[in-house]
């Protein structure tokens, strides 16, 4: 028999007998089928005689690997240790170098680079398609570390300790089998780890269910459950905190996408609750205990907002203490985005109204003090990292907008960002300009929007558009330098459109909660005001005007789709859930039911079934040319919902086209070549349909 993980690899439910229903395309759930193969690779070959075989085709999908290829591109790096680390891909290593240099070295236009694991070499050793997962450091020494490889891009991993100095993998060193791993380093001889143990260890959603402290030396499979969740949880999972001083182990029980218990781990073995609310984000930053609740929270007879960033002393939190210092708190028009912990100091990654702001807070003998920073652009995206938290108050600055190339400056406490490396501008954006916009949605809620168009376009409704939103799981669409959309679209006199509705984050917490389960249709309702204001203002018609989505904005456009086809001329929908049926046993599924809901309870299945493009999709239906796009390697949303919407469209007789990736994961491609066809396909379909 399969195992547990081989059985999600494959896209086999556990649970298909509990869920029969007359479906004719449920075989297209077998992943890796001979028939669904062979059905793949059909589809894809009448979409390539369509998409690909001219030469506007060949030269945009050459740009593009151009582009994802160029050298000129910003190596992002990461310290350990002494060094600092990068994943590079180009043509001559598309699966990539992990080498790293000096920060000494990283300043200078052409740094030297060191090797230390050669990827592309390592899956031509082992006869694997590996595609590098990241890696984990003992730390201070940042000498050995745990390396996650992936097949083909999927989230499941194989995690092995490598030597970084000996540039090997260690003898006989800790290394896991692939699974949905979790892994932290505990000290030089000990780990944490969450995976596929065998029966009854792993969660309904495909994560690990045990956490697990594993010595050297031991077989994996005897390793000492320290901690564990129910089987219906998201997941379980044991972090080990070794910022020097203040070391502590921590449990997280994940029962929801959006709920937590927080434990710590006691010397003794005994565990100590922490008393913060389920919704809540919680950890810790040296001798501060932090807290995000999601919702209001009245604690120690004060009431803090949903969406505060909150602070305490976590000697006084556990002896009892609950008055917090408040550091954010939000307003209807701001939200917290982020926070970067330095040594000494945290900035706060704030939106208001979308655009990015930062203040920079610190903790002196007189209490909490702010400083508003002024380094961000008027319509576009930071993104603030520390360089070691540990030990400085050094930031990487990321800045970036839908003109202006991507910079990476380097901020030290009480400095202007030093900036070291640029992007050179990879197409002509001399021509363009970026307006921000709202619509007004059913309910009477303004939605904003960014436009990038031409300078004084001519509002005549002419203009091909390509409309972009995701609106779920609290994540917010910022501006930001894309090259591929610049060369592919905007070159072109082009509109793109970047919408911010209801189930993101861009708002904070409650902007999420607005589109929740029953309430889903009121992300549907933002879209579809967002296309409507297009048309009102003149910057397109109908037939001109494309969406695109991925994944949960799979589900987006698949609802644009069924339920406003006649607003759009062309979708693309990738790597989408759209059975929203039999998408809670299907991988990592049933961990999003807190955003959509349970389809197997009738009350529930009453409003799942309202936004299930699948079953609302009807032969006499008049719908917009779509494409649907997926990978055989996704192991979060099932191939399946792509394979069988395309399927059941097309044998209604709509126009209707499909691409499926061999590898890539959730995403396009596990290379650039892959992620360059991927691109040049949607962009090519969509000027197709809207020119």
């Amino acid at each position: 028999m399969p195992s547990t993980l081989t059985n999600l690899l494959l896209g086999v439910s556990l649970v298909t007998t509990l869920h029969a229903q007359d479906d004719k395309y449920q075989w297209l759930e077998d992943v890796m089928g001979e028939k669904s193969l062979a059905w793949v690779k059909e589809a894809n070959a009448q979409t390539s005689a369509k998409l690909e075989g001219t030469a506007e085709y060949k030269a945009l999908e050459a740009d593009l690997l151009k582009i994802l290829d160029s050298k000129a591109r910003i190596p992002m790096v990461t310290k350990a240790g002494n060094y600092f680390y990068n994943l590079w891909q180009d043509a001559d290593h598309p699966r990539g170098l992990w080498r790293r240099t000096t920060l000494a070295e990283y300043r200078k236009a052409e740094p030297r680079w060191e090797t230390v694991l050669d990827i592309d070499a390592l899956g031509k050793a082992e006869k694997k398609g590996w595609v590098f997962k990241g890696a984990q450091f003992l730390r201070p020494q940042a000498r050995l570390c745990l390396v996650s490889l992936s097949p083909g891009g999927s989230d499941a991993v194989e995690v092995r300790e490598f030597d970084v100095e000996a540039k090997a993998f260690v003898k006989g060193g800790f290394q896991t089998p692939l699974a949905k791993t979790n892994v932290d380093w505990v000290d030089a001889n000990t780990l944490f780890v969450g995976t596929d143990f065998g029966k009854g260890t792993l969660t309904t959603s495909g994560y690990a269910r045990q956490a697990r402290r594993w010595k050297r030396g031991t077989p994996l499979a005897s390793a000492e459950v320290v901690f564990e969740g129910l089987e219906t949880d998201m997941s379980a999972s044991a972090n080990h905190d070794d910022t020097p001083g203040f070391e502590r182990d921590l449990l997280i029980r994940t029962p929801t996408f959006f709920t937590n218990e927080y434990f710590l781990l006691n010397k003794d073995g005994s565990r100590t609750k922490l008393d913060v609310p389920a919704d809540a984000h919680a950890g810790f930053h040296r001798e501060w205990f932090v807290v995000q609740p999601r919702t209001a929270w009245t604690v120690g007879g004060h009431t803090y907002a949903g969406g505060s960033l909150l602070v305490i002393k976590a000697d006084a939190f556990l002896k009892g203490e609950r008055t917090f210092d408040v550091l954010f708190e939000p307003t209807p028009a701001s939200s917290l985005a982020g926070v970067a912990w330095t040594r000494h100091r945290a900035i706060l990654h704030l939106n208001e109204d979308v655009k990015n702001r930062l203040v920079e807070v610190r903790h002196g003998k007189d209490g909490w003090t702010r400083k508003p920073l002024t380094w961000a652009p008027a319509i576009g995206t930071l993104a603030l990292r520390p360089v070691d938290a540990d030990t400085s108050d050094d930031c990487w600055l990321v800045t970036s907008d839908f003109q202006t190339p991507t910079t990476l400056s380097l901020v030290a406490a009480g400095k202007a960002p030093e900036r070291l490396k640029a992007l050179p501008a990879l197409f002509d954006a001399s021509k363009l300009e970026t307006t921000q916009h709202f619509a007004v949605s059913k309910d009477g809620t303004r939605v904003p929007y960014f436009m990038v168009a031409p300078k004084g376009m001519k509002l005549d409704g002419s203009h091909p558009t390509h409309l972009y939103a995701y609106g779920g799981f609290e994540v917010s669409q910022i501006p930001g330098y894309n090259a591929p959309l610049g060369r592919a679209w905007l070159s072109k006199g082009y509109v793109y459109v970047l919408a911010n509705i209801r189930g993101g984050g861009e708002y904070g917490p409650r902007w999420h909660q607005a589109a929740l389960k029953a309430n889903r249709h009121k992300a549907y309702e933002d879209l579809a005001a967002v296309a409507e204001d297009l048309v009102k203002r003149g910057v397109t018609a109908p037939k001109h005007l494309g969406v695109r989505g991925g994944s949960n904005g799979g589900l987006l456009v698949g609802n644009m789709l069924t339920q406003y086809p006649g607003l759009f001329g062309a979708v693309v929908c990738q790597v989408p859930l759209l059975d929203m049926k039999r998408y809670s046993h299907l991988l990592a599924g049933a961990s999003w039911m807190a955003e959509y809901g349970d389809p197997d309870k009738p009350e529930e299945w009453a409003f799942v079934q309202t936004f299930s493009p699948y079953h609302l999709v009807k032969a006499d239906g008049h719908y917009p040319p779509t494409l649907f796009m997926t990978t055989t390697r996704d192991d979060r949303v099932h191939p399946a919902h792509a394979r069988k919407m395309f399927a059941k469209m097309k044998d209604m007789g709509h126009d209707v086209l499909y691409f499926e990736n061999v590898e890539g994961g959730h995403g396009s491609g596990a290379d650039n070549r892959q992620t360059a066809h991927f691109l040049a396909l949607q962009f090519d379909f969509m000027e197709q349909k809207l020119k």
